[in-house]
């Protein structure tokens, strides 16, 4: 009969710490964060940022208190397009490309989807912020 042999090893779960990125003051909405705004903190969290370069140049989305770690959710980039800017739209349908204009009814950055109102017919869509600031609408 053969023996079996079961090497056992240990191991051991030591906590990692990480920085945190935290507001060194009170930020606004909508204000782009520099790099006087934040600071780095020991601790790890999840759902936080852990260097200042993935924070600085973008945008607060809610309040951010100072001393307070940034969350994921909490930034984004910069809005490009203003509530009740007037902005170009595209409407795109087989081939076919239409350009006009609309009222942005959101705020929004490049890529997000944003309601405008098309001041032609006076019809409330939505569309996809594209680089050039243009509002393109497809079907």
């Amino acid at each position: 009969m053969r023996g079996l042999s079961i090497a056992s090893a240990a191991v051991f779960a030591f906590p990692v710490f990480a920085d945190t990125v935290i507001s060194s003051r009170t930020i606004r909405p909508n204000s782009i964060i520099t790099e006087t705004d934040v600071t780095v903190a020991k601790g790890d969290l999840a759902t936080g940022f852990s260097r200042v370069s993935d924070v600085v140049g973008q945008e607060a989305r809610v309040a951010l208190y100072a001393g307070r770690p940034i969350l994921l959710g909490e930034i984004g980039p910069p809005a490009i397009i203003t509530r009740n800017q007037i902005v170009e739209l595209r409407f795109r349908s087989n081939g076919i490309s239409i350009n006009t204009e609309g009222r942005a009814l959101e705020r929004g950055a490049i890529g997000d989807r944003i309601r405008v109102m098309n001041l032609g017919s006076r019809a409330t869509i939505s569309g996809q912020i594209m680089a050039n600031g243009m509002i393109e609408v497809r079907n």
